[in-house]
């Protein structure tokens, strides 16, 4: 098996956004080659001044977004008239096509408010499609756990299969389903000196971003912040420097253009201009 080692590691950076919430930016999409990735948030205070603004009515064309609470209340609206609270652990797999008006709000709880956005392109013959949802809590994820101390070391399967090196079989299946870009993501939690391995598809683009301790991969560290973007190949070797926790994120490239203006991802200009008159004429989402 060629295990993939780290091609680049990219430092997020503070930002804000929606109305006024603080988060970190982990990559965006000017970080070449990540493609279908285009984008990575995470929210994480314990001050509800620094996100209760939340995100009021916005739109979004021409690519999934992907929620994933890890800690506090978000209660998700839109204009079909859609509702939902995400809560500890739940995930929101949500599928803009043609259009989507929404609204992502706090709510306010006693410990905080933890959690990750991710943006995930779609291929241009999906980009119109209607828009949908899948909505999974936390105990609709299977766990695998690993290691001398299985408790302290496991892997959370969000989405895609995750299958262990050693193992021979199927592996283990998350929840979501029908994902163009046949992604996996898995939040994994991995003790001091514990080793993971795992089986990647060869042509999959693999992304891991690091929010707590840090991560060696092949022989480079990648810290607490840092987005690594791995080289081609079979699978994936990790050792934990200090206790740590991480998304691993895999995903089949599309090879397509990509424009993208605020929250709207397309193939051309042009239609980045139509999806603005769109939104502008009251005509971005499907009647």
């Amino acid at each position: 098996m060629t295990l993939r080692q780290i091609d680049n590691i990219f430092q997020g950076r503070p930002t804000s956004d929606g109305a006024g919430v603080k988060l970190y930016r982990a990559f965006t999409p000017s970080v070449p080659n990540i493609d279908p990735f285009l984008m990575l948030d995470e929210i994480s205070s314990d001050n509800s001044s620094d996100y209760m603004g939340g995100f009021p009515d916005h739109p979004h064309r021409g690519f999934e977004t992907v929620s994933y609470m890890l800690q506090g209340k978000i209660r998700h609206t839109d204009h079909l008239g859609n509702e939902g609270l995400l809560e500890d652990g739940a995930v929101q797999w949500m599928t803009a096509g043609r259009g989507v008006i929404h609204a992502e709000m706090p709510e306010k709880t006693d410990d905080g408010l933890h959690g990750f956005q991710l943006w995930i392109n779609l291929p241009s013959h999906l980009k119109m499609q209607p828009a949908k949802y899948q909505e999974y809590s936390s105990d609709s994820f299977p766990v695998v756990c690993f290691g001398t101390q299985p408790a302290f070391n496991h892997v959370k399967v969000i989405a895609g299969r995750f299958i262990q090196t050693k193992h021979t079989t199927e592996g283990v299946k998350g929840p979501v389903t029908n994902i163009a870009t046949h992604a996996n993501y898995y939040d994994v939690t991995i003790g001091k000196d514990q080793v993971l391995s795992f089986s990647t598809y060869p042509e999959h683009t693999v992304l891991l971003y690091c929010f707590e301790g840090s991560i060696n991969i092949a022989g480079k560290i990648l810290h607490n912040g840092q987005t690594a973007k791995l080289s081609y190949g079979e699978g994936v070797s990790l050792k934990a420097e200090v206790d740590a926790r991480l998304l691993v994120l895999t995903g089949k490239p599309i090879g397509e253009p990509v424009v993208n203006y605020g929250p709207f991802v397309m193939n051309t200009s042009e239609e980045i201009d139509q999806a603005i008159r769109d939104y502008q004429t009251g005509n971005l989402v499907a009647r």
